[in-house]
């Protein structure tokens, strides 16, 4: 399912899930499978965070991020596997995300990273929404340090507290049907 909203005058409320989108005067707003698309580009910055419908950029985000002053690099590449808790042969993942609220939490995990390890050089929290199929990048998780031991240790705690603060779900299609992951969990505060 695709939506395009274009309005000048006239006001429009979009209903998704739990989220509604307002639109208004002189805004457009392009809708794909029920997600915002948000381009995945390197910034300017230490922290590239971004959600969207593209293949990841994996190899991009691991070069991104390394820089002169730091000699470790890790990245975490997360994929769509073939089976899921009592679900065989699995062979697709959809993924939907709150939008609006994303960004912002994947900007607060990357800035608490940079308090709890101060060391660290970047970090990239890259996702994907829409429908992926077995062996594709979901979930793109990247820290460069001047040593190993703050990477690693970062990019552990981003990855998890991705999963545990970031409003992102799944539904999964099997050999058995489809439906929500069963792995789902309340969406908590970044801490």
């Amino acid at each position: 399912m695709t939506a395009q909203v274009t309005g000048e005058s006239t006001d429009f409320s979009f209903r998704v899930q739990l989220l509604t989108l307002r639109v208004s005067s002189f805004w457009t707003l392009t809708c794909s499978r029920y997600h915002l698309h948000v381009p995945l580009q390197p910034p300017d910055s230490d922290d590239w965070v971004g959600i969207g419908p593209d293949a990841l950029p994996v190899q991009a985000a691991m070069e991104w991020a390394a820089v002169a002053h730091c000699g470790a690099v890790v990245v975490f590449s997360g994929m769509v596997r073939d089976h899921a808790q009592g679900r065989p042969n699995v062979t697709a993942l959809d993924y939907e995300a709150y939008d609006s609220e994303v960004e912002p939490r994947l900007a607060a995990i990357a800035a608490e990273a940079h308090r709890r390890w101060p060391d660290i050089g970047r970090l990239a929290l890259l996702h994907r929404t829409g429908r992926l199929t077995v062996g594709e990048t979901s979930v793109v998780v990247v820290a460069s340090s001047p040593h190993r031991d703050d990477a690693f240790v970062a990019a552990r705690w981003c990855i998890d507290t991705l999963k545990a603060t970031v409003p992102i779900w799944k539904r999964e299609t099997w050999e058995g049907g489809e439906d929500w992951s069963t792995c789902s969990h309340p969406v908590v505060e970044v801490s």
